[in-house]
């Protein structure tokens, strides 16, 4: 049953599935038309298989901006220093619910979160570094700006085959 799938658990994907995906990556607004004529399958046959990726959350189709044309001019990533460790996963959480936050991971590194984040300026950049550093459990930051993004993009779903 596809309702009880868990988020995390990969679901079996086709060559269809994938030509899909990478078309809608290209452009989310493709109609299911065009797809079609593309993939040389019927309408019907992308509804349904969309539609399938959506609903098993394979998918999720968005509109993605530009971040400096709309106004984004302060790029980081930080590194988090979490201490004591058993605080690593509330920290993450509560640094997952903040709107500036494009990308969080744990690491296996010399730091235990990466934290990937958008701002307005170096000012809102400075208030969101002091927000996360008075976190309890959060040691000790380190703030690397990025002066220019050469690439933001999707994975390149024909790296999995």
């Amino acid at each position: 049953m596809r309702g009880n799938r868990k988020k995390t658990e990969r679901l079996s994907m086709d060559t269809l599935d994938f030509a899909i995906v990478s078309c809608l990556q290209q452009d989310g607004r493709m109609s299911f038309t065009v797809i079609a004529e593309k993939l040389k399958v019927s309408i019907g046959n992308i509804r349904s298989r969309v539609n399938k990726l959506i609903e098993e959350g394979t998918i999720n189709i968005i509109g993605r901006v530009n971040p400096e044309k709309v106004g984004f001019q302060s790029y980081a990533q930080i590194a988090v220093y979490v201490r004591p460790i058993p605080l690593k996963e509330k920290v993450a959480q509560k640094i997952a619910r903040l709107p500036e936050v494009s990308f969080l991971a744990s690491t296996s590194g010399d730091y235990d979160l990466e934290v990937d984040v958008m701002c307005r300026n170096n000012d809102h950049l400075l208030e969101f570094v002091n927000t996360i550093s008075t976190m309890e459990g959060v040691y000790q930051t380190k703030t690397t700006l990025y002066f220019k993004v050469y690439k933001y993009s999707q994975p390149d779903l024909s790296l999995l085959r």
